[in-house]
């Protein structure tokens, strides 16, 4: 089905995400098991912080900026998951949280650290 599709074509992207953050290009350590609930597509502990990845994808700009598809509404799902996943694992209680955006273009992959607020 076209859900099935979209879900095997956005996890692909979520590798690609994690594997561009693994290379170095972020200071992003450890990435930990993601929640039963998948509004959150990667987490990750760096020192005492938290990162909460968000990845969108395009093929080519005629939709516009990937990163533009994080509205207030997505941020706030984001944040409402976060939450529920510091309540599920609470030896992570201690850590602040950062939530960034994995903007992939094609072929570009650019991270947009600190996106949007917790707030």
């Amino acid at each position: 089905t076209e859900t099935t599709d979209r879900r095997k074509v956005g996890s692909s992207y979520e590798k690609i995400a994690a594997a561009y953050l693994a290379k170095g290009v972020s200071d992003i350590g450890l990435q930990l098991p993601q929640p039963a609930e998948k509004e959150i597509d990667l987490i990750a502990a760096w020192r005492d912080c938290l990162v909460f990845a968000e990845v969108k994808f395009r093929s080519d700009a005629r939709k516009g900026d990937p990163a533009e598809a994080v509205n207030s509404e997505k941020q706030r799902r984001i944040r409402m998951a976060a939450g529920q996943y510091l309540l599920e694992h609470p030896e992570y209680g201690q850590f602040s949280c950062r939530f960034d955006v994995v903007a992939v273009l094609g072929s570009n992959v650019r991270l947009i650290r600190d996106a949007f607020w917790c707030g």
